[in-house]
């Protein structure tokens, strides 16, 4: 499913577009997509038209549009979802679910003055719904927008109150995250993967971070010392960053921009994808082993459950600016 890469990447494209502009209409082709909207609410369409978009925001892997109601339209792309820009007319886009028409009413607004945002989602686990706003508990911006103007910024949807900051968040708390990895009991990836401690990190970048890193995935959260959170994280943040720069990871047309294009981050890869082929670190062959329904690569000498590493070169990281 995307991760934090590619929804920012669609985030990005989707904020100067509608930012400022009026839900104008709603088509729903596909009721299935609204299954997170809770309907004892209003009717997913009264909550929506006639309101004012006033920016977008993310955290971890969740979109949300604030509107000028309080409340907020957020959207999950789920395992296949694309949210793309449209002009008026335009052939429907296959696996279309939700289209909103949006306008532009002030004269000086940049971009077209009309336009369509496709909801288009081949398998139907992502999802659009109107949720309410709440503070969020620590008193800081609830998501990263390019826009960060008016109280909207500090209100986070009830449905993303349960996911925790993702590292590229300038509120991101790396102590915090240190001390959650101390209280689990578990393997370091399925703690990466619980969006209640660290959001936005899926099975690619987590696979390409414990590389980086020089970590098992099956290494215990508790056995980290502090060098090595500490690498795990910088890894983590220098991944994520060359990720955004690269537009994410395409492996097929199920992630596109808003424009429909694919990104080209899987060209970057250093063990997602690669079993059977030489680490580029020091030539072991990279394996993959199934875990969580999914798979997990990585090198069997560099990476290593409690023990050293077999490769001496070190990895070095380049902090992000």
């Amino acid at each position: 499913m995307p991760e934090l890469p590619e929804v920012e990447v669609v985030r990005a494209g989707v904020e100067p577009a509608v930012t400022g502009a009026v839900v104008a209409g709603i088509e729903i082709f596909d009721e299935r997509s609204l299954r997170r909207h809770d309907a004892t609410a209003g009717s997913f369409g009264d909550l929506l038209v006639g309101r004012r978009i006033l920016g977008a925001v993310r955290r971890g892997k969740f979109l949300w549009l604030p509107l000028d109601s309080g409340r907020a339209l957020v959207i999950h792309l789920g395992m296949s979802g694309q949210v793309l820009l449209r002009s008026p007319g335009q052939t429907d886009d296959r696996h279309l679910r939700i289209r909103l028409a949006v306008e532009h009413t002030e004269s000086d607004s940049p971009g077209p003055r009309e336009l369509w945002l496709n909801f288009v989602d081949q398998r139907v686990f992502g999802s659009m719904s109107v949720d309410s706003m709440h503070p969020t508990s620590d008193g800081f911006a609830a998501g990263y927008s390019g826009r960060g103007e008016g109280e909207w910024t500090g209100l986070l949807p009830s449905q993303v109150s349960h996911i925790a900051r993702d590292p590229l968040d300038p509120a991101f708390s790396d102590d915090l995250f240190r001390a959650g990895l101390r209280r689990k009991k578990t393997g370091i990836k399925r703690a990466l993967l619980d969006q209640t401690l660290i959001s936005g990190i899926g099975n690619i970048y987590a696979d390409e971070a414990l590389f980086a890193a020089r970590l098992h995935y099956e290494q215990p959260t508790a056995s980290l010392d502090g060098a090595q959170g500490d690498a795990l994280l910088l890894a983590l943040r220098s991944i994520l960053h060359r990720a955004l720069v690269e537009g994410g990871t395409s492996f097929d047309a199920q992630y596109v921009n808003v424009n429909g294009q694919s990104g080209y981050f899987a060209h970057s890869l250093e063990v997602y994808g690669r079993q059977g082929k030489p680490c580029s670190r020091c030539g072991a062959i990279l394996v993959r082993q199934t875990f969580m329904n999914r798979g997990s690569h990585f090198c069997p000498a560099c990476q290593v459950v409690d023990g050293a590493p077999v490769c001496d070169s070190a990895t070095r990281f380049q902090a992000p600016s």
